[in-house]
C-alpha cells in the first residue's frame, strides 16, 4: 500500500513544491519515497512506499521497466500477479523484480490499456509512456484505492488523498456547495464529485488516458456488474460449491505478503469465514484481532470473535476500545480528505492501530453484505412491500408526508412512515439518508438554500434511484446500489484512511472480482433473502466451515456508543463544533434542536456527528465558503 501523486503540466514544474505535496502522502508508504520527472519537467511522478511485495530497494518506485520507456506510481495490490507474470514470461518478457508492481508495466507493454482486464486487486495508479508521451491512469473494480484529480487551464494533478493536492498553494480551497448537500443527504460525497470546488475523483472501475503535451482526457469505463442472473430453478448446493471455491482461493491470494500478516475478526459471519479459509491455507498460525468497548452488550462482538479464533487456533487480541480523547475526533477529521459521516471511522482507527504493532498487512470481510444482502435495512424489505400494498395511495402519501415534517429525527419508525410514498427499493436505498430534503431546509440557512435551488436541478435525494435499472428486482436494486455507492464511498473510505494512517495495508477477499461478478451474476435474490433471513447462501457455508454456537443470523454494526462517549468527554468538543458552524451555512436554532435531542437519548449520533466531522474538517483546511 502506498501513496501516489502525479503532476502534469504545460510547463516547467518546480521540484521542491511537489516534494512538499508527496510528503504530506507520507504515512500511506513510510518505508521509501521517490520522484522522476521528465526531462523538461513536465511530467512529475512522487511516490511514498509501504513495502510489501519484494521487500528490496529495487521495487521502489516510480518504477521504470527494463527499457526505459514507461514508468508507474501505483497504490495497492495485484493479487494475481504471479499467473500474470508467467504468462508474460512465456511471451518473451524480462523481469527485474519480484515485485507486482513490474507486472502492470509489462502487462501494459503486452495489452496496452486492454490489461486492465486480466488485473485482479485493489489499485490506483498511474503509468507513463514516454514515447508516445501519454498517461495511463485506472483505478480497481470496486474502489479501494481512492484517486483525486485537480484540473486547471494548463496542470493537471492527480494524488492518493485529496490533502495532497490542498498542499500545493495555488489550489483553491473553497467549499462546493452541491457536494456538501450530497454529503448531508447520503454522509460522504458521491461518485467523481469532491467536496472542493475544481477537485473530482477518478470513480471506481474507471480509467484514463491523458495526452501530457495539450492535457486533453479520454475517460471510459473498463467494468461493469454483470447482468441478472438467468430466472429458473436453482440448485442452491451447486452455488454453495462454487462460493467455497472462490472465496477459498481468493483468501489463498491475499495472504502472499513479505511482510507480517493478520485477520480483523469482528466475529460476523463475513470475517469469521474469512479466518475459517485462512487458517486452512496456510500451516502457520495466524494472528486475529478485535475491537470491542467495555462491558457495552451493544457494541460488544468479542464473545463470538473469541469462539471463532479458539476454534481455528489462532493467537488472538482484543483491543479495548476505551473511550478515545475528543482529540481524536480532530485526527480522524484531518485524515478522511472529504468529510465522512461515519462513527465507524473510531474503531476502525483503533484497531488498525493496533495491528500495526505487529504486522504491516491485514485481512477483513469488507464487501460481504453488499453482495450477500447483509444489511439488517434488507429484512424489512418485504413488511415494507406488504404495508403499501394494504394502504390506499392516498393514505399512504399522507401519513409520508405528516411523518417527514410533523415527527422528529431519531424518533422510532420515521424513516419507514416517511417512505411509505416510495417504491420499495427508494424506500431501502433513502433508510441510511441522514438529512432527508424537509430536514435539510430546516438545517441549511436561507441564505444556502436559495443559493442550491438556484443551481442546476440533480437532487441528491434521487442519485441513488439512477443507478441501477428500475426493472430489476427491489433487493437487486438496492445491494447493487449499495456496491455502487455506499460500499466505496463509505466504508472503503473509512477502511483506506483510518488503516492508512497507521500505514497498515487491508485487504478484502469478497471483493475479489470472480466473488463480485459471481455474486450479481449467478446468485438469485432468494439465496440471499428468504423469510427475514438475510445473507442465505453465506450462512449456508458458514454452517459448513464454522462453529456450530455461532449465532449466525445476528448482525451487528461496527459501530460506536457515540451518545454514552459524548457524556463521558466529547461533550466540549462536540457543542465547540456545532456552534462554530457557519451562520451562512447552517440554522443555528435547529442545529441547537439536533443537539437537545442528543442530550435526551434520540437517535441522534449519527447525524450530530456528520456536522462534526465537516465542523472540524472545515476548521483545519481553512475552507472559503461559497
Amino acid at each position: 500500500m502506498c501513496g501516489i501523486l502525479v503532476s502534469l503540466k504545460v510547463r516547467p514544474q518546480d521540484h521542491d513544491r511537489f516534494e512538499v505535496m508527496r510528503d504530506v502522502l507520507g504515512h500511506r508508504g513510510p518505508d521509501a519515497r521517490g520522484l522522476w520527472s521528465s526531462a523538461d519537467r513536465s511530467v512529475l511522478l512522487g511516490h511514498q512506499r509501504l513495502a510489501i511485495i519484494d521487500l528490496n530497494a529495487r521495487a521502489n518506485q516510480p518504477m521504470a521497466d527494463h527499457s526505459g520507456r514507461c514508468r508507474i506510481v501505483f497504490n495497492g495490490e495485484i493479487y494475481n500477479f504471479r499467473s500474470v507474470r508467467e504468462v508474460l514470461v512465456e511471451m518473451g518478457h524480462r523481469f527485474e523484480t519480484d515485485s507486482d508492481t513490474e507486472v502492470i508495466l509489462e502487462a501494459f507493454k503486452a495489452w496496452r490499456t486492454d490489461c486492465l482486464a486480466r488485473l485482479s486487486g485493489m489499485f490506483a495508479f498511474a503509468l507513463y509512456d514516454t514515447v508516445e508521451q501519454v498517461l495511463f491512469v485506472a483505478r480497481d473494480r470496486a474502489g479501494e484505492k481512492p484517486l483525486f484529480m485537480w484540473r486547471t487551464a494548463d496542470k493537471l494533478v492527480f494524488a492518493s488523498e485529496l490533502k495532497a493536492i490542498m498542499a500545493d498553494p495555488d489550489c483553491p480551497r473553497r467549499l462546493d456547495l452541491r457536494s456538501l448537500e450530497y454529503y448531508l443527504t447520503l454522509g460522504y460525497v458521491p461518485g467523481q464529485r469532491c467536496i472542493l470546488e475544481g477537485c473530482q475523483k477518478l470513480p471506481p472501475a474507471h480509467a484514463m488516458l491523458v495526452d501530457c503535451r495539450t492535457l486533453e482526457v479520454r475517460r471510459w469505463r473498463y467494468w461493469d456488474m454483470p447482468a441478472l442472473p438467468v430466472d429458473g430453478p436453482v440448485d442452491q448446493a451447486e452455488l454453495l460449491e462454487e462460493l467455497e471455491i472462490l472465496l477459498r482461493d481468493s483468501v489463498r491470494q491475499q495472504l502472499v505478503a513479505d511482510v507480517p500478516l493478520a485477520i480483523l475478526l469482528s466475529g460476523g459471519v463475513d470475517s469469521s469465514l474469512v479466518t475459517a479459509l485462512a487458517a486452512g491455507a496456510t500451516g502457520r498460525r495466524i494472528r486475529t484481532f478485535t475491537v470491542t468497548f467495555g462491558e457495552s452488550k451493544t457494541h460488544n462482538e468479542a464473545l463470538f470473535a473469541r469462539r471463532v479464533a479458539k476454534h481455528f487456533g489462532t493467537d488472538h487480541t482484543e483491543v479495548t476500545g476505551e473511550p478515545p480523547g475528543p482529540e481524536t475526533l480532530a485526527t480522524i477529521a484531518r485524515q478522511v480528505d472529504e468529510p465522512l459521516a461515519d462513527s465507524s471511522l473510531i474503531p476502525t482507527y483503533l484497531v488498525t492501530r493496533a495491528v500495526r504493532r505487529v504486522a504491516t498487512v491485514a485481512v477483513g470481510g469488507d464487501g460481504g453484505d453488499e453482495l450477500f444482502a447483509g444489511y439488517v435495512r434488507y429484512r424489512g424489505l418485504h413488511g415494507l412491500a406488504k404495508l403499501r400494498r394494504a394502504l390506499p395511495w392516498p393514505a399512504a402519501r399522507c401519513i409520508s408526508w405528516l411523518a417527514r415534517r410533523a415527527l422528529p429525527l431519531g424518533f422510532p419508525r420515521r424513516h419507514y412512515l416517511a417512505t411509505l410514498d416510495q417504491t420499495d427499493a427508494q424506500a431501502l436505498n433513502s433508510a441510511a439518508t441522514v438529512f432527508d430534503r424537509d430536514q435539510r431546509r430546516r438545517l441549511l440557512a436561507r441564505g444556502a438554500q436559495v443559493l442550491l435551488d438556484s443551481m442546476a436541478s440533480d437532487s441528491p435525494d434521487h442519485y441513488k434511484d439512477a443507478l441501477v435499472p428500475g426493472h430489476f428486482p427491489a433487493l437487486s436494486r438496492v445491494t447493487r446500489t449499495d456496491f455502487l455507492t455506499y460500499l466505496p464511498e463509505d466504508i472503503l473510505v473509512k477502511v483506506d484512511r483510518a488503516s492508512m494512517l497507521n500505514s497498515l495495508e487491508v485487504r478484502a477477499p469478497f471483493l475479489d472480482p470472480r466473488v463480485i461478478e459471481f455474486a450479481y451474476g449467478k446468485v438469485p435474490d432468494g439465496c440471499k433473502l428468504a423469510g427475514g433471513r438475510t445473507k442465505v447462501l453465506l450462512k449456508a457455508l458458514g454452517k459448513r466451515l464454522l462453529p456450530s454456537d455461532i449465532e449466525l443470523d445476528r448482525k451487528q454494526g461496527f459501530c460506536i456508543p457515540f451518545d454514552q462517549w459524548y457524556r463521558q468527554g466529547w461533550r466540549g468538543t462536540i457543542e465547540g463544533a456545532l456552534e462554530s458552524l457557519p451562520a451562512s451555512l447552517f440554522n443555528r436554532p435547529y442545529v441547537n434542536t439536533l443537539l437537545d435531542g442528543l442530550k435526551t437519548y434520540m437517535r441522534l449520533g449519527e447525524r450530530v456527528f456528520a456536522l462534526v466531522m465537516f465542523e472540524l474538517w472545515r476548521q483545519h483546511y481553512r475552507i472559503e465558503l461559497p
